[in-house]
């Protein structure tokens, strides 16, 4: 496996160490990436007013190959976006956090799939066990969200976010069990994997996850989500709010389609939790 290091950072790292000339270039190249990565070699040393063979150097020392190399790294920076090397304004301030929220819920509500919503319920309902794969920032949160909704139903509900893990608990389904994975992208390829080798064991494999994804591709059932994402990089991304509705939403119907089952479990819960931390009977039930 090959890691491919950030040219960008590695420039700014090494700026101090280089010549004046070689200071030059860097800054030549920071300032405009993407016409750094179209010019040759002779067109860079003009713009920088230095030596084709002060190229060269530079090259070196942020530790490419060559000239090509450096021009190849430079492009592969750019094709993760321009947000990440042009900073955005933030235009909307501590607001925009909830409107970004909101906006996404609202997205999501219109597009939500009321019959892909039921087949989940019933698939959840006659399950052995429900298995549920999440990886990374926001889907290992919600795999854990979805254990937590689904045990205190009364469900046997287990969620892993390890990627070796992950592939050994799809290795042990089956065809009475349910394979629930989640990725906002769907292309994380161990949430992928893990799918694709529960579903070849027997189990039905419910994803939430973008639509027309890898992972959408492999389930047997897609919960589809729409995620939009701005160009102002420091804020938490709100995509993983339709997530956690969509989790909810799944939770809710399942509960209503048990009640007295769900209603003696909730009752039990809260017994056990008022006995231990007092309170009023309106806290949340284990939030």
């Amino acid at each position: 496996m090959t890691y491919e290091i950030d040219i960008v950072s590695r420039i700014t790292e090494k700026f101090p160490e280089l010549s004046d000339a070689e200071k030059r270039v860097a800054q030549l190249v920071l300032d405009d990436i993407a016409a750094s990565a179209r010019a040759s070699i002779g067109q860079l040393a003009q713009e920088a007013g230095v030596s084709q063979a002060t190229i060269t150097r530079f090259a070196k020392s942020v530790n490419c190959r060559d000239v090509r190399d450096l021009k190849v790294r430079l492009a592969q920076s750019l094709a993760v976006g321009q947000r990440f090397i042009h900073e955005a304004p933030d235009l909307d301030g501590i607001n925009g956090i909830y409107e970004g929220i909101k906006n996404v819920l609202e997205m999501n509500r219109k597009v939500v799939d009321e019959a892909a919503i039921k087949q989940a319920v019933g698939w959840l309902s006659q399950a052995r066990q429900t298995l549920v794969v999440g990886m990374g920032g926001g889907s290992t949160i919600m795999a854990q969200e979805l254990q937590f909704r689904l045990f205190r139903l009364g469900f046997v509900v287990s969620s892993y976010n390890d990627g070796l893990l992950g592939r050994m608990v799809a290795s042990s389904v089956s065809a009475k069990d349910v394979f629930v994975a989640l990725s906002l992208t769907g292309f994380t390829p161990e949430v992928v994997e893990s799918a694709e080798i529960a579903k070849h064991y027997g189990a039905k494999v419910i994803a939430i996850t973008s639509k027309g994804s890898p992972l959408a591709k492999v389930a047997d059932l897609t919960l589809g989500l729409v995620t939009q994402e701005t160009d102002f990089i420091y804020k938490p991304t709100a995509s993983r709010y339709a997530m956690m509705a969509l989790i909810d939403v799944v939770a809710t119907e399942l509960a209503l389609a048990h009640k007295r089952q769900v209603r003696d479990q909730l009752r039990r819960l809260k017994l056990t939790l008022d006995a231990h931390r007092g309170g009023t009977d309106r806290q949340p039930l284990g939030d």
